[in-house]
C-alpha cells in the first residue's frame, strides 16, 4: 500500500479499498466511501471553478453534517488549506477570521447565510467568495495538484491572550502522523463504529472524522450532545464501539443511569479529554460501558495530543494523564530552564512530528511557543502548563501558566469576553477569570463593578453576552463588586478575584 502522505489520500485509499462500505451516517444520510469521495470531489471541482489554487484558505462555516465532512476533504483534494469555523461564531469574529486568514472562499450553510453576509459587509479588506453548501454534482474526476507532506493543510483558530484568536498552522505531515499515533494507542481498526457528538470545529471532534476515514471505519456524526436520550439510542441502534466524550456529557449520562440503570456493551473504547475526567466518574463509566477501555488524555491545539493513560493504569493512577503518545517525547523544565526528572515539577515541553508549524502570521508568538531543541532544526513546543511527574514517569496536570481559560474543551480568552462586558452601558470595570470546575475544567466567572446609580441585572448581562459570544464563552457566574481590586499600576488583580471566590467569601450584590 502506498504511503498516505496527504490527508486526502486517506479518503481516496479507503474508497478504493472498500467503496461500498458505510463511511458516514449524518443528517439522515448513509454515505458509502464511494459516495463520500464523490461528494468531496464535487466540492473540490466547485472550489477550483471559483478560482481556488493550492495554498488558498477556505473557511467552512457549517454545522456538523455530511456537507461539512465532504467540503473538508474537498478543500484538501483541491490543494487548499481548511479552516473549520464554529457555527455559533458571530459575524464580527467571523469577519476577523476571514481577514486574518486571507480566506479565498467562505462556505456557509443556508441557515448561516445572514451571519456570513454580515461578516462580509464589515470586512475592510478583500472579501472571500461566498459558496453556499447546497447540492453539488458528484464527480469522479480527481484534480491534479502538486503538494508535499510539509505543505499547510489546516488552520485551527484558538483564543489568544491578546483577545484575538490565533491560527494554529498544521501541515499534512502533522495531521497524518498524529492520526497514526492516536489509532495505535487507542487500538482502533476498520471494524469500529465511532459516535461523534462533538463539533468538528473542535479538534477533538475533528479527529474522530479523520481517524474513521483513515481506518476505513464508520462515523456516526451528530450535531451535538444536547439530547442525551438520543445519544443513548444511537449507541444502541448503531452498535457503537467508540464513544469520545467530555466530562459534562459523561456527568449528564451518569445522572440519567443513576435513576434508570443502562449498559452499552457494544462500546469498546471510551475517551476523554478537554477537561480532566473526575476519578469519581470511573466506576459509573465502567458500569455503563462494561466492555470498554477508558482512556484519560491531555492535549492542546498546538500539537493535538500530548499524552494518554493506558486504561490498565486507570485504577492505580486515577488522576494521571499518563505518558507521551507513540512517536513523541515529553519532558519538564523548571523556572531556571533545567530539565526536571521523575519526581519533579515543571512546565511541560513536547517533541515530535505532531508539533504545529507555528501561528499564522504571528512569528512573535511562534517564537515564544516553539523553542530550539537539542539538535539543529529541532523544535520543542513549550505548553506553558505546569505538571508533576511521578517516580515512574507518569504525568499529572497541575495548572495553566497563563490566564487562558479552558472551559468545555474550548480555549477562552478572558480579554475577548471582557471586551463584550465593557460594551454593557452599566459596567464600569470587568474582570473574567477561570475557576477550577470538576465538569467544565474551568468555569468562567465574570466580576463586575457598575457605574454609580446603575441597577444590577444578571439576567440582562447574560443575555447581552449570549447575543455576542459563542455559548461556551458566556460566563457561567456573574459577581458584583463595589470596587475592583487593583495594583499600584492600575491593573486589575485577577488573582484576588479567584481567591475571593475559592475562599468562600460571598461576593453578593453591591
Amino acid at each position: 500500500m502506498s504511503p498516505l502522505r496527504l490527508i486526502q489520500d486517506t479518503l481516496l485509499a479507503s474508497a478504493a479499498f472498500s467503496p461500498e462500505k458505510e463511511a458516514l451516517v449524518a443528517d439522515g444520510l448513509r454515505l458509502s466511501y464511494r459516495e463520500l469521495r464523490d461528494f468531496a470531489l464535487g466540492f473540490a471541482r466547485k472550489f477550483m471553478d471559483c478560482g481556488l489554487i493550492a495554498g488558498d484558505r477556505v473557511a467552512l462555516f457549517l454545522p456538523n453534517g455530511a456537507e461539512l465532512a465532504a467540503a473538508l476533504y474537498g478543500v484538501w483534494l483541491a490543494g487548499g488549506v481548511a479552516m473549520v469555523v464554529n457555527p455559533q461564531t458571530r459575524s464580527e469574529k467571523l469577519a476577523f477570521l476571514l481577514e486574518d486568514s486571507g480566506a479565498r472562499l467562505l462556505v456557509a450553510h443556508p441557515l448561516l447565510e445572514s451571519t456570513a453576509c454580515r461578516a462580509l459587509l464589515v470586512m475592510a479588506g478583500e472579501k472571500p467568495g461566498l459558496v453556499m453548501a447546497e447540492a453539488l454534482p458528484a464527480t469522479v474526476e480527481q484534480p491534479e495538484i502538486g503538494l508535499v507532506a510539509t505543505d499547510l493543510a489546516m488552520i485551527l483558530y484558538t483564543s489568544g491572550s491578546s483577545g484575538h484568536p490565533k491560527g494554529v498552522m498544521l501541515t499534512h505531515q502533522n495531521i497524518t502522523f498524529t492520526l497514526e499515533s492516536l489509532i495505535e494507542y487507542l487500538r482502533l481498526d476498520s471494524s469500529d463504529r465511532i459516535l461523534n457528538v462533538l463539533p468538528l470545529a473542535f479538534d477533538y471532534g475533528l479527529y474522530q472524522l479523520l481517524m474513521a476515514i483513515r481506518l476505513g471505519a464508520t462515523l456516526i456524526l451528530e450535531q451535538g450532545f444536547g439530547y442525551p436520550a438520543l445519544i443513548e439510542q444511537h449507541i444502541q441502534d448503531e452498535s457503537i464501539t467508540v464513544f469520545p466524550g467530555v466530562p459534562t456529557l459523561f456527568a449528564t449520562m451518569l445522572s440519567r443511569v443513576a435513576t434508570e440503570p443502562k449498559a452499552f456493551p457494544t462500546v469498546r473504547r471510551v475517551t476523554n479529554t478537554a477537561a480532566a475526567l473526575p476519578s469519581s466518574f470511573t466506576p459509573g463509566l465502567q458500569a455503563m460501558f462494561p466492555q470498554a477501555l477508558v482512556f484519560r488524555m491531555y492535549g492542546l491545539t498546538e500539537c493535538k495530543r500530548v499524552c494518554y493513560l493506558e486504561p490498565e493504569e486507570l485504577e492505580r493512577r486515577p488522576e494521571s494523564v499518563g505518558k507521551a503518545i507513540p512517536g513523541t517525547q515529553v519532558f519538564l523544565v523548571d523556572e531556571e530552564g533545567r530539565r526536571v526528572g521523575p519526581g519533579g515539577t515543571g512546565i511541560l515541553h513536547v517533541r515530535g512530528p505532531h508539533i504545529m508549524a507555528g501561528y499564522w502570521k504571528r512569528p512573535d508568538l511562534s517564537a515564544e511557543m516553539l523553542l530550539e531543541g537539542q539538535y539543529p532544526g529541532d523544535r520543542v513546543l513549550c505548553t506553558r502548563d505546569l505538571f508533576h511527574m511521578d517516580a515512574e514517569g507518569f504525568l499529572y496536570f497541575l495548572g495553566r501558566s497563563d490566564d487562558i481559560i479552558k472551559s468545555r474543551g474550548e480555549k477562552v480568552s478572558p480579554v475577548e469576553v471582557e471586551r463584550v462586558l465593557y460594551g454593557i452601558p452599566e459596567v464600569r470595570d470587568a474582570a473574567v477569570v477561570g475557576v477550577p470546575d470538576p465538569l467544565l475544567g474551568e468555569a468562567i466567572h465574570a466580576f463586575l463593578t457598575l457605574v454609580p446609580g446603575a441597577e444590577w441585572s444578571e439576567r440582562r448581562f447574560r443575555r447581552f453576552c449570549q447575543e455576542r459570544l459563542e455559548s461556551f464563552m458566556v460566563p457561567q457566574v456573574f459577581h458584583a463588586l463595589e470596587d475592583m481590586p487593583k495594583g499600584a499600576n492600575g491593573k486589575i488583580l485577577k488573582r484576588y478575584m479567584i481567591d475571593l471566590f475559592t475562599s468562600g467569601e460571598p461576593s453578593g450584590n453591591p
